[in-house]
């Protein structure tokens, strides 16, 4: 199993890492609405849908609502335009929709009272889930692409790194010294400690970065925002980690899928990061 995870997570590294640096716009967006595609799929399981044909005709709709909008913008696509006046609305709803996920699972099992048999209500977190994230990556990836074309990758990195980071440190505080649950209904191995340790992770990766590398972001950044930003980012990503199994719980499955041998699926590696790319490309776009 160890093994099955270890050339899994090589494998997806190096997918991840010739996508970052070697596609340019348009099939970079062709291959991250891939995979939302499969992340919807996933999806609806959590909706109900546990035939193969329901959630094949599920992937095949999600396809094509992606394929339409992106051949009437593909001049703005292969022009690395990806914040517009349609998608930036978008991108905005994304940091909505999180702070009402936070209500449902501060509140879960009552919450789910109010949309575990709602098919519409399901598809409709699917969708503020997935579509902020795949607007929010494009737009980090392609910051600045007619000056440089590698400034928005390293952005996007800081952005994973910063998740990743966070997340171990959560790790090691929590195995260390956690022991009040953060959310015991939802995600009985959490803890507050862990997530604070996560948090002061969060703080120094942000200022070590701009000390040390202060051209990554491109433009000047005032300090004390961007580590705030930056200490966001990271707790919302926790709250898309406790959301994915507030769903997974309530349709009563373990992982999203066994696309990933050892991973399980999609929205298992990319559920942190579907709350905190659309929170951290707001603000650092809007905000910082």
């Amino acid at each position: 199993m160890l093994k099955q995870r270890v050339l899994s997570a090589i494998v997806m590294i190096a997918f991840a890492l010739v996508a970052l640096f070697g596609l340019p716009p348009l099939p970079f967006t062709i291959a991250l609405s891939a995979i939302v595609v499969l992340a919807m799929w996933e999806w609806a399981q959590f909706v109900g849908f546990k035939r193969p044909i329901a959630r094949a005709i599920v992937a095949f709709v999600v396809t094509c609502l992606l394929f339409f909008p992106m051949v009437a913008s593909t001049d703005y696509i292969r022009a690395a335009r990806f914040l517009t006046d349609a998608t930036t609305p978008l991108l905005f709803l994304g940091c909505i929709w999180w702070c009402i996920a936070l209500g449902l699972v501060v509140s879960y099992p009552n919450s789910a009272k109010g949309w575990q048999h709602s098919v519409s209500a399901k598809f409709i977190f699917g969708f503020c889930t997935l579509i902020p994230f795949l607007i929010g990556v494009l737009a980090l990836r392609f910051y600045q692409y007619p000056l440089n074309q590698y400034q928005g990758t390293y952005l996007l990195l800081y952005v994973f790194l910063l998740v990743w980071g966070a997340d171990s440190g959560a790790y090691f505080v929590g195995r260390a010294i956690g022991k009040r649950k953060l959310a015991p209904k939802v995600s009985p191995g959490k803890s507050w400690e862990g997530a604070i340790g996560g948090v002061l992770t969060s703080a120094v990766i942000a200022g070590g970065f701009l000390q040390f590398a202060p051209n990554v972001f491109g433009r000047e950044i005032e300090t004390v925002s961007f580590i705030v930003l930056s200490i966001m980012t990271v707790a919302v990503s926790v709250l898309g980690d406790l959301s994915e199994s507030m769903f997974k719980r309530q349709a009563g499955i373990k992982d999203s899928s066994n696309l990933i041998p050892g991973h399980g699926g999609i929205l298992d590696r990319i559920d942190s990061l579907t709350a905190a790319v659309p929170v951290f490309a707001t603000g650092f776009f809007f905000l910082v």
